[in-house]
């Protein structure tokens, strides 16, 4: 009996020493190369309207950068209202309470039990003593975290929980991109009716002309034909244009959670483009490794990733427990209030999986290759958003200078209509001519409204590429993950 005494003895000592040693990779993020600054875009900022340069951004609220109190008002309700944002934000409390059930390993684990038994006694002569057995009691089993392995699955969860909130925070860059993206859309659309009407009403009235004119015999039939033809077509499109028009209202609805008719009297009304501001500042590409939620929420997976390392060689070493029971058993119920009639026992145990066919060390090799795993997905995510960033700055400086030219063409074509109305009015051109002016200023003036829709979307593909569109806030603030020391 001394040796095995001996032997629990010096593992008891063994686990004191090694007490608060962790096993597994500590976490460092990825060294990460990032540019010095962005690609040049192209012709000097003071050329266009509106330019990027790299001054400290303030992306928190940037949709009120466009001064728009209807895109403000619908943004501030669908963070509220989304219901992706409340899925995300019930990820965030089952992680949080993934951590406390992973933490509660931490402390011992305490049952309470009674029992009552009828038992019957052998006496050696062919019979029996019957009696009754009354017990109650507790029974306590702590597991000493000797080699960290639930130090490391608290690291992992706590690094879970930081994903799930960085996950919350690309669902609302996503969703208010998505908003100002449908309402700009909207605004679009409501512009190219007005562009429409417009060239509507001047269509009629050269038809107008040309009917009095052949009823007067200066000109032929064609000459009506083609003007009618012209109208019909232009008439045509305001129908496709209405019906985009409450598509984009539907669209916004659901992104704010509400049935699809709710906001079309509140959106119907025809409202001009919001303007881009004069400057955005994008900062810096280092940046963007603070800023972008989903680099943030990648570096906390590879974090959970990296720790799930240490939980799996935990596996490796003897798992050292602390057991024992305190109860009151008696022949009736009356006697359990009896102190004399207590048992109890403690002491300390230990187990050691010492043969499970290569299971613990290819768990390993699982955990790490997992963790490699999602050290490429972060650096993919690092690579990606700076793509992204790069896409929208070309995009953005290279469709100003696209409106700049389209301004410049519906400039020419309305004095190329002008003139070619006064010249058939006097006789001195034919029809085709007013026909082939006033489908160009229509096509022009419609491109130029596309181009400008264009710039503020690319803004806002801008602003969704720097990251922009959360903030922290008390519900959404990291948790403090457990010493690793």
């Amino acid at each position: 009996m001394g040796l095995p005494i001996r032997s629990m003895v010096l593992s008891s000592v063994t686990a004191v020493c090694v007490a608060g040693c962790m096993v597994g990779p500590d976490y460092h993020r990825p060294a990460t190369t990032m540019p010095a600054g962005w690609v040049p875009q192209g012709p000097e900022p003071a050329t266009l309207p509106s330019h990027t340069d790299t001054g400290a951004p303030n992306l928190v609220h940037w949709w009120a950068q466009f001064g728009d109190a209807e895109l403000t008002s619908l943004v501030e309700r669908s963070l509220h209202g989304n219901l992706d944002v409340q899925q995300a934000e019930a990820r965030i409390r089952q992680a949080r309470a993934q951590g406390v059930v992973v933490g509660s390993a931490y402390w011992p684990d305490v049952t309470a039990n009674g029992s009552y038994r009828r038992v019957r006694t052998p006496n050696g002569r062919g019979g029996g003593v019957e009696s009754n057995l009354y017990s109650e009691g507790f029974d306590a089993t702590w597991e000493l975290d000797v080699f960290g392995g639930t130090r490391r699955s608290v690291e992992a969860a706590d690094a879970q929980t930081v994903s799930a909130i960085e996950d919350l925070r690309d669902v609302m860059v996503t969703l208010v991109s998505e908003v100002a993206a449908n309402y700009l859309d909207l605004r679009g659309q409501q512009e190219r009716i007005v562009i429409s009407q417009r060239n509507l009403e001047s269509q009629l009235k050269s038809l107008d002309l040309t009917r009095r004119q052949f009823k007067a015999g200066f000109i032929g039939a064609l000459d009506v034909a083609n003007a009618e033809a012209q109208v019909a077509t232009t008439r045509s499109q305001i129908p496709s244009l209405e019906s985009q028009i409450r598509q984009d209202i539907y669209a916004i609805a659901l992104l704010l959670g509400i049935e699809p008719g709710a906001l079309v009297e509140e959106l119907s009304a025809t409202a001009p483009m919001p303007t881009t501001p004069p400057q955005v500042p994008v900062g810096l590409p280092s940046e963007l490794l603070r800023r972008r939620p989903d680099i943030r929420r990648a570096e906390a997976q590879l974090h959970a990733a990296t720790a799930q390392i240490g939980v799996a060689t935990a596996d490796l070493y003897p798992k050292f427990s602390l057991t024992g029971t305190i109860g009151i058993a008696a022949s009736n119920s009356k006697a359990l209030d009896t102190w004399s009639n207590r048992n109890w026992s403690i002491g300390p145990s230990v187990s050691w999986d010492i043969f499970n066919a290569g299971r613990t060390q290819a768990n390993i090799k699982v955990q790490e290759a997992l963790r490699d795993q999602s050290t490429y997905a972060y650096r993919s995510t690092v690579l990606t958003a700076l793509r992204d960033v790069e896409s929208s700055l070309i995009a953005y400086a290279k469709e100003q200078e696209h409106q700049q030219i389209l301004g410049e063409a519906v400039t020419s074509n309305r004095r190329a209509v002008d003139l070619s109305q006064r010249l058939y009015s006097d006789g001195q051109t034919d029809f085709l001519n007013v026909l082939n002016a006033q489908r160009s200023l229509l096509l022009a003036e419609q491109a130029y409204s596309l181009s400008a829709q264009s710039v503020a979307t690319d803004l806002v593909s801008l602003y969704k590429a720097l990251g922009g569109g959360w903030e922290s806030t008390a519900s959404t603030a990291a948790p403090t993950t457990a010493p690793t020391r």
